[in-house]
């Protein structure tokens, strides 16, 4: 229990307490001037009325106040919870959009990859067909080297044959 409530019903407690011992004094009557009469009433009665009357007043306000408060935590969670919807809604349409932008660059990606490969695949084949058509020219030069000099070592080889026959 908090220390305002248990204060509350200690204070309630003394009045009533005070108000059953002092039952006959509250009870005697007394004249009592209201501004333009005077009447007789007692005058303990009164004022305990008046206390209870108070009192009432505040126990209504309190309770105003509490339902006011409650109502207003409702209405602000309900804002907080539509608040936190539209959050994560956006948050889901910025991951759509990343998705989607993410995809598209991808897809640039390997389009670039793919003509990337295709030209470099045609310049290994161009490469291919030059170094072999190198290899071929160098094969012929070599063929030509090879055979003048089996024509030179044929002729140095008659002359030496033709010589020594002679």
């Amino acid at each position: 229990m908090k220390i305002r409530s248990l204060l509350f019903i200690l204070i309630l407690v003394a009045i009533s307490a005070f108000a059953i011992l002092n039952w006959n004094a509250f009870l005697a009557p007394t004249t009592l001037s209201l501004g333009v009469a005077d009447i007789q009433a007692p005058l303990g009665l009164v004022m305990l009325g008046v206390l209870v009357f108070v009192a009432v007043i505040f126990l209504v306000f309190v309770v105003y106040l509490q339902s006011t408060v409650l109502l207003d935590g409702r209405q602000h969670a309900k804002e907080l919870q539509s608040n936190r919807k539209l959050a994560d809604q956006a948050e889901a349409s910025r991951f759509t959009e990343l998705r989607n932008f993410l995809e598209a660059e991808l897809k640039k990606q390997a389009t670039q990859n793919a003509e990337t490969h295709a030209s470099l695949l045609n310049r290994v084949d161009m490469l291919g067909r030059e170094v072999r058509l190198s290899v071929e020219q160098s094969g012929n030069s070599l063929a030509a080297s090879l055979g003048e000099l089996e024509d030179k070592l044929d002729r140095g080889h008659k002359d030496v044959t033709h010589n020594l026959l002679a």
